[in-house]
């Protein structure tokens, strides 16, 4: 349930207003010197088609404040999805910010930055105070759009923006659940918050595909368990948290060839097979009684490149059946091996508060757990 609050403070302002998704922008000028000025904004939007006219505001403490308040141009260069580091480095305060930046001059000389996924070239109309910071309205004399997807914003953390049909990939298989689209979006969507609530480790959403367990998305969080987080992974069966979690809950004829193919792989020189089938079966028994699996890694993982403590809960759909898993990562150091441990619990509850919104109906009711 959402709370009205009043008075506030600066910091829960800032959090509400967090929470509206926005691009990000490189926005640049060149002062009467001819001195090359650029800052990251995000408060960025457009204003008028006729005549063609847009916005940005400025802190008035801004170090380059008095460069584009005195200027009568000014570029506005919306990043793409891969210029993390270019916002980076355009936000911190450094002497010459276009030393080593690709760009070419535009309108009035505001440099326009390559790579970006679009750019509009802007003459300064007015300005506006507005509390801390000035408004400023410009009228566009020049666009361009490079057709790259963009990089988006909230709640302190980089984004990536796709389009609301743009999923994943969930093709259907003749021995798959079925994944309906919304159902992926919506768990996509509750994965940050949840994140958070499980302290900061890396979440991982899969689905079964013709090869097995497929990585649909990872949640890295503020404390990744890697740098190594690939979406679209193909990952083991009998190896994984995740491909055990499979195992144990869905039907045995599509997980079988999996698993016997895999038993033979990785069997040692003089192995035996029927012991090594037996164990697995057993494991996968445990995986039944407790609802969830769990993969120890004293060794570093061969994706992550460090060590690795797994553990995987199913998300079910209307008939109870097994359509994604719901896998959290994290170091041995900050992940505990406990079956019962406080974390593995909580990710427990939240698959099952996940399949209730995807109405499973035995799910029950419990909130998220905070």
């Amino acid at each position: 349930m959402t709370l009205s609050v009043a008075p506030f403070d600066q910091r829960q302002l800032r959090d509400v207003l967090g929470t509206f998704v926005t691009g990000v922008t490189v926005v640049t000028t060149r002062d009467a010197r001819g001195v090359a000025h650029g800052v990251t904004a995000n408060s960025f939007s457009s204003v008028s088609l006729d005549p063609p006219l847009v916005l940005w505001s400025q802190a008035l403490t801004s170090r380059s404040f008095e460069a584009f308040r005195d200027s009568r141009h000014f570029a506005v260069n919306i990043l793409a999805h891969d210029q993390v580091a270019l916002s980076g480095h355009f936000a911190k305060s450094r002497e010459d910010k276009f030393n080593g930046v690709e760009h070419h001059d535009g309108h009035g000389g505001a440099p326009v930055l390559a790579g970006a996924a679009a750019h509009l070239e802007c003459e300064q109309v007015a300005a506006y105070p507005s509390g801390d910071h000035l408004i400023y309205i410009g009228r566009v004399l020049r666009i361009g759009h490079a057709n790259r997807r963009p990089l988006a914003f909230a709640g302190g953390r980089y984004m990536l923006a796709n389009s609301w049909d743009l999923e994943a990939s969930y093709l259907q298989f003749e021995q798959a659940p079925a994944l309906p689209p919304q159902a992926l979006r919506n768990v996509v969507a509750a994965l940050p918050e949840l994140a958070a609530s499980l302290g900061e480790h890396s979440l991982c959403l899969a689905a079964w595909g013709n090869r097995g367990p497929v990585v649909l998305h990872w949640e890295a969080s503020r404390q990744p368990v890697s740098e190594h987080l690939v979406s679209g992974l193909v990952m083991p069966v009998t190896r994984s948290a995740t491909g055990q979690a499979f195992a144990a809950f869905l039907p045995e004829a599509w997980t079988t060839p999996f698993i016997e193919e895999e038993l033979r792989q990785f069997a040692e020189p003089g192995q035996d097979l029927d012991a090594r089938r037996e164990q697995f079966r057993a494991a996968l028994d445990e995986v039944r009684r407790r609802g969830l699996a769990r993969e120890l890694g004293p060794a570093p993982a061969r994706l992550h490149k460090t060590a690795v403590n797994t553990f995987s809960a199913p998300i079910r759909d209307t008939n109870g059946d097994m359509i994604m898993a719901l896998t959290l990562a994290g170091s041995p150091a900050r992940l505990g091996a406990d079956w019962e441990g406080e974390v593995p619990r909580r990710l427990l509850a939240a698959a099952a508060e996940l399949s209730r919104q995807l109405g499973h109906p035995a799910a029950g009711s419990a909130a998220l757990p905070r």
